[in-house]
């Protein structure tokens, strides 16, 4: 059992050392290699993960194009939420930028946590609510805000990952043509 992952459960509700002990049962390690999926599109989720080590990428499919839709690295939750909420098929993929170690959760064993941790429930709550005001920030940056605007979110978003993540796809994520973010980039070190 991952130490990182308890001290993340740790940080969001206070754990007793006899609900501690029931987590190694409630999660399994999954080992990723790069460019395998933690989640294919068009399948329905069944679990939520923490990421120990490594770094995914959300992607939608929009006719043909991968388009980056999220990145979560180290210390971060993984998940298609209204997947696994709704039992819908997914319309994006995770999948593994790097060798990635992780600690997933079935709907099931979340349940468990939820019913015998004193503060499961608030757990679940406080990783849906984060998720959600990630979520809803990115698509009002998409229709209100510059591509200037998007990319500078990109930095405050991605910070402690962005130097992980490759031009193209950074490109993808605020809206623009890798070429577009070449002139991005060039036009605000010019005014720096």
């Amino acid at each position: 059992m991952s130490q990182q992952l308890i001290d993340s459960i740790k940080y969001l509700i206070r754990l007793s050392a006899e609900e501690e002990q029931l987590l190694p049962d409630l999660f399994s390690r999954v080992t990723l290699k790069k460019n395998d999926y933690f989640l294919q599109e068009g399948k329905v989720s069944t679990q939520v993960a923490f990421i120990e080590k490594g770094l995914v990428r959300y992607v939608m499919n929009h006719q043909g194009e991968d388009i980056s839709a999220y990145f979560s690295g180290e210390n971060e939750w993984v998940g298609n939420l209204e997947s696994f909420l709704s039992r819908q098929p997914s319309t994006r993929s995770i999948i593994a930028m790097e060798p990635t170690v992780l600690w997933a959760a079935s709907r099931d064993n979340l349940q468990k946590i939820y019913d015998t941790v004193k503060e499961g429930d608030r757990m679940g709550r406080l990783i849906i609510e984060d998720v959600f005001v990630k979520s809803s920030k990115q698509v009002t940056s998409l229709y209100t805000g510059t591509p200037e605007e998007r990319y500078y979110e990109f930095f405050e978003l991605f910070d402690k990952i962005q130097h992980r993540i490759p031009q193209y796809m950074i490109a993808s994520f605020i809206g623009v043509k890798p070429q577009s973010l070449s002139r991005i980039r060039s036009r605000l070190s010019r005014k720096h």
